[in-house]
């Protein structure tokens, strides 16, 4: 492989990784919405839920546990996304290191 294929594939993964980190934080602001709602919920009695421009009372019940699944649901993707940013980081390291090999060895 060239070295200028190397630094394409450094540069689509470079964009891989950042395009990881935007949703990255999009799911740790989710996580920490859902979060805060169940904390709120926790200390009301009344509990409503808005479902496109109307808001509907519901039980807290099922708004805790709705809560909840959305918590585990946003935890589970951020490890996925977070195993993927790894395994990304360690390949451009790589390949890093190749592209300087290659580099040392034309001057």
């Amino acid at each position: 492989m060239t070295t200028e294929t190397k630094i394409g594939q450094l540069q689509m993964m470079e964009h891989t990784l950042q395009n990881l980190l935007a949703q990255k934080q999009q799911v740790q602001s989710q996580l920490l919405e859902a979060e805060s709602a169940s904390t709120e919920l926790k200390t009301t009695d009344a509990a409503y839920k808005i479902v496109g421009n109307v808001m509907i009372k519901k039980s807290k019940t099922a708004l805790l546990k709705e809560a909840k699944d959305k918590t585990e649901r946003l935890g589970i993707r951020m490890k996925s996304i977070e195993k993927q940013e790894s395994q990304i980081k360690e390949k451009v390291k790589g390949l890093q290191d190749e592209v300087m090999a290659d580099m040392k060895k034309n001057d």
